[in-house]
């Protein structure tokens, strides 16, 4: 999945339409076969605008848009909210109410470029600088067989283990040292649950989370969710059905998941800031949210590596990228990866745009430094990360675990064909498991690999 408005996950829907001919709106005709001319007059939308109910972000938001028409008078910059949700996006596409520049989950692209949903964007890379930056690694996300280029991947995260110290410290655990292991899990959940009476763990399972979640179980015991191929489910074997029996377990016979079983990623982010929840599997961007937005403590916030069952096997790795409309002329190609390039990647290039990105950050009451996956080379990030040490004010030892798990565990990759689907369809797997006693985990996955099987092989 992806972090990508999962916040409500959850990363209004506004779009525009383009036509053949000069749209209401100011957006360029799409004539995409023309030359590229960099200087003659092109507009653009820019999806993503932070909603009101986020003055400062917004104001960010729009001292950048103008910042950049400045640098860019020939581009006009148009925006609107319009933003990644797994269950409307792609009617988004098919309706072709996308606007020119956006940000969707890596889930996606397996899809989209084979269907051409999106356009070959290489040859416009190079002419903008930009590839030569770029995290191979990553960019494979985005690439075909032969290796064009179809997307900029911006945000880049893997899961681990959020876990509240200050639960720990009650419950006589160590705030150092998270579980890293299932079974230490259980057993430090029924500790928290016993010690505090309140949920020693939570799971997220609705809005695409309970697939996403279950899917990285799968991964971290060994198991896979779909064939290489993607043509295929292969989650109805020993390593899901030993994390559904986990959650069961720790459900029905420990009693160590407290009361509440129906969370999306918002919701369970503000429990687990609220103290009422004592692990979840979180990236380490849940401590932004959670410190900021629901006034957790930072020193309660604790991140550790994703627990391992017979492993180390890895951890789903995920993220978000920028798109390009398909139906953008070459001249808004253009322009759509220079505003990229200048919204996402000037600041890991030029020392004073990084200092004062951090200097932004701690005025609008952000943070510097927290763990992060890059998606750039590994020189330049530590570039990047060296100019904004002074401003670094996140508590980072107490990623340390995580951190250690970035080079440990291998990062393994969402499922290709049809992610968001598969997760959608895991949803009541596992949401059955947690609220009925006496699910059957074995006729739940073999009727869920059914349905997903006739869905993979569409």
């Amino acid at each position: 999945m992806t972090r990508v408005n999962r916040l409500g996950a959850g990363l209004g829907v506004a779009g525009l339409v383009f036509g053949l001919a000069a749209c209401a709106d100011g957006t360029t005709p799409a004539d995409s076969a023309g030359a590229i001319d960099q200087n003659a007059p092109v507009t653009i939308t820019v999806g993503d605008r932070p909603t009101p109910d986020k003055p400062n972000d917004l104001k960010t938001f729009e001292q950048k848009v103008k910042d950049f028409t400045a640098k860019y008078p020939n581009i006009t910059v148009k925006t609107t909210e319009t933003s990644w949700q797994a269950q409307t996006f792609q009617a988004q596409v098919a309706g072709g109410t996308l606007p020119t520049v956006m940000a969707i989950s890596f889930t996606e692209p397996a899809n989209m470029i084979p269907n051409k949903q999106l356009p070959d964007i290489t040859d416009e890379l190079k002419l903008v600088d930009l590839t030569k930056d770029l995290n191979p690694n990553v960019l494979k996300i985005v690439q075909d067989d032969k290796g064009r280029i179809y997307g900029v991947p911006t945000d880049v995260f893997s899961v681990g283990l959020a876990y509240n110290r200050a639960l720990f410290k009650q419950a006589g655990l160590d705030p150092d040292k998270p579980p890293t292991t299932w079974d230490e899990v259980r057993q430090y959940s029924k500790q928290i649950a016993d010690k505090t009476g309140k949920a020693g763990y939570a799971q997220l399972t609705t809005n695409n989370t309970g697939g996403w979640m279950l899917t990285t179980m799968t991964y971290s015991m060994g198991g896979t969710v779909q064939s290489q191929d993607g043509k295929k489910s292969t989650f109805n074997d020993a390593p899901t059905k030993k994390a559904l029996q986990l959650l069961k377990d720790m459900r029905w016979t420990d009693n160590s998941m407290g009361s509440r079983f129906l969370y999306n990623q918002e919701e369970v982010r503000q429990d687990f800031a609220a103290g009422k929840i004592g692990m979840v599997m979180q990236a380490p961007d849940a401590y932004d949210m959670s410190v900021k937005q629901f006034a957790m403590k930072p020193a309660d916030f604790g991140e550790g590596a994703l627990p391992q069952a017979g492993g180390p096997f890895g951890t789903l790795t995920g993220g978000s990228l920028k798109m390009i409309s398909p139906k953008a002329t070459k001249n808004e190609i253009v322009a759509g990866l220079k505003w990229i390039k200048f919204d996402q990647f000037e600041k890991y290039t030029s020392e004073a745009v990084a200092v004062a990105d951090a200097k932004n950050s701690i005025a609008d009451k952000g943070f510097v430094g927290r763990p992060a996956i890059t998606p750039l080379s590994q020189q330049t990030f530590d570039q990047y990360n060296k100019w904004r040490e002074p401003y670094v004010n996140v508590p980072i030892k107490q990623f340390q675990s995580y951190i250690d798990s970035t080079t440990s565990l291998k990062l393994l990759p969402e499922p290709g064909n049809k992610g968001q689907e598969v997760y959608s369809l895991l949803d009541p797997v596992v949401q059955q498991v947690l609220t009925k006693q006496d699910a059957d985990i074995d006729k739940l996955l073999s009727d869920t690999a059914t349905k997903i099987d006739a869905r993979l092989a569409r």
